[in-house]
């Protein structure tokens, strides 16, 4: 059917990509093509204004393939070999537009198909059909062309394939050119920093680093270090108590300080004793920019023989210059402490003020003029303790401290409320990676 003059959109879009002598199946009706104009590509969808045309490969009659060779007027064997050589080249024509894999599947159907494959109707209308004479020619040339159909197909299944999968690493491929993906990395918090700083600088000169229970008894944390029950100083140091089952054997409560670790530590260990004790403590102080019921300590000990008060000092002065730097100056100032005997408080220049007391023209802030800041409190061990641990006083001696680490963190870095430490606000965190 030609399509002449038809005014509908799909007839003239049809009629302009075909190749003549072709037929073409759309919306239900064969059109054949009068003139050469552009190739369809196979298994392609084209939208017309009418509605959408896909293409297939249709076995055409130009071939002849519907008719018998007598009906074709073929007698001979050349004029055989001649049209089995056409079959060929529309093969190799119509192999040449499969570029996927859903056109490849029609085309191998529309010529391996068993009911109207190209090679189908040949056996039928050309092989069966055949004089005894010319029989043996079809015969041979169809088995040649199947075999180049068959080999043909299955070159460009595997072509298909390998450019699919080409295609999916190029698409897969990762530029490293490319700026990677920022994901947000974490950091220690403050107080563990400077939890870090002060075991290195302690781990430098001899010390070992030992931990213990948050949860203690009230042996370890007041009666071995020499407070014992009705001792007033208690009252400096309330806690929290556990409440316990009625029967228990021990009450329980939260440690005051690190010190009972000092306690178990000589307990298990003969002198020589070096040993620094990180960790969290609690006692009944209402929260203020100063103060609050969990805070962070580090309790230090040194127990050997001829350890004198002249140990101690070297040993307190390396750290605060390491810590704060080596203009800072030190002092003592006498005090009290029921575990050490003598007992001091230890302070050191104003970092903020160099040590002046005045700032900027005015009072420091800081050190509220006296040009001095406390730290913490330490003194020689007294000889009571060593009753608890079974050392005997006459041989050895040593020294102890207590380092608050909250307020080392709030001088070294100007943070003026320790509240800031358990508000886990990331604007404050993110300023000390």
């Amino acid at each position: 059917m030609a399509f002449g003059r038809s005014e509908r959109s799909e007839d003239r879009f049809l009629s302009a990509r075909c190749l003549p002598g072709e037929s073409l199946l759309a919306f239900g009706a064969n059109y054949g093509c009068s003139r050469r104009a552009g190739i369809f590509s196979v298994g392609a969808r084209y939208i017309v204004p009418l509605g959408v045309i896909y293409i297939a490969i249709m076995p055409t009659p130009d071939l002849g393939l519907d008719k018998t060779l007598a009906a074709l007027g073929l007698s001979e064997a050349a004029q055989v070999v001649a049209r089995f050589a056409d079959v060929r080249a529309r093969f190799d024509a119509e192999s040449g537009a499969v570029h996927d894999e859903s056109s490849w599947k029609q085309f191998r159907d529309a010529w391996l198909g068993r009911k109207s494959g190209v090679l189908t109707q040949i056996t039928d209308n050309w092989l069966k059909p055949a004089t005894p004479e010319l029989k043996r020619a079809v015969g041979q040339q169809l088995n040649e062309l199947r075999a180049h159909v068959e080999s043909q197909i299955e070159a460009r299944r595997l072509a298909i394939e390998s450019g699919a999968e080409e295609n999916a690493l190029t698409r897969d491929r990762v530029d490293l050119s490319l700026p990677g993906v920022i994901r947000p990395v974490g950091s220690h918090h403050l107080i563990r920093q400077v939890f870090q700083e002060i075991e290195d600088i302690f781990f430098s000169i001899g010390f070992s680093v030992v931990e213990g229970p948050e949860i203690e008894t009230p042996y370890y944390n007041f009666e071995a270090l020499n407070i014992p029950e009705f001792h007033p100083v208690r009252d400096d140091m309330d806690t929290f108590y556990i409440d316990l089952p009625k029967g228990s054997p021990t009450p329980l409560l939260l440690r005051t300080h690190t010190s009972p670790m000092q306690i178990r530590t000589m307990e298990k260990q003969k002198p020589p004793v070096r040993v620094i004790v990180p960790g969290k403590v609690y006692r009944r102080d209402n929260p203020d920019a100063t103060h609050s019921f969990a805070f962070h300590q580090i309790e230090g000990l040194a127990v050997d023989t001829d350890i004198t008060f002249c140990d101690f000092t070297g040993t307190i002065e390396y750290f605060v210059k390491q810590f704060f730097g080596p203009s800072v100056k030190t002092r003592f100032r006498p005090s009290y402490f029921p575990f050490t005997e003598p007992s001091v408080e230890f302070d050191v220049s104003c970092p903020f003020c160099g040590g002046t007391g005045t700032s900027n023209g005015a009072t420091c802030s800081k050190c509220k003029g006296a040009a001095w800041i406390e730290l913490f409190g330490a003194g020689m061990v007294d000889p009571a303790v060593y009753g608890f641990v079974n050392y005997d006083a006459k041989k050895v001696s040593g020294f102890a401290f207590g380092i608050g680490i909250d307020r080392l963190a709030m001088l070294k870095y100007g943070i003026g409320d320790i509240q800031v430490f358990f508000q886990n606000d990331v604007r404050f965190l993110r300023q000390f990676p």
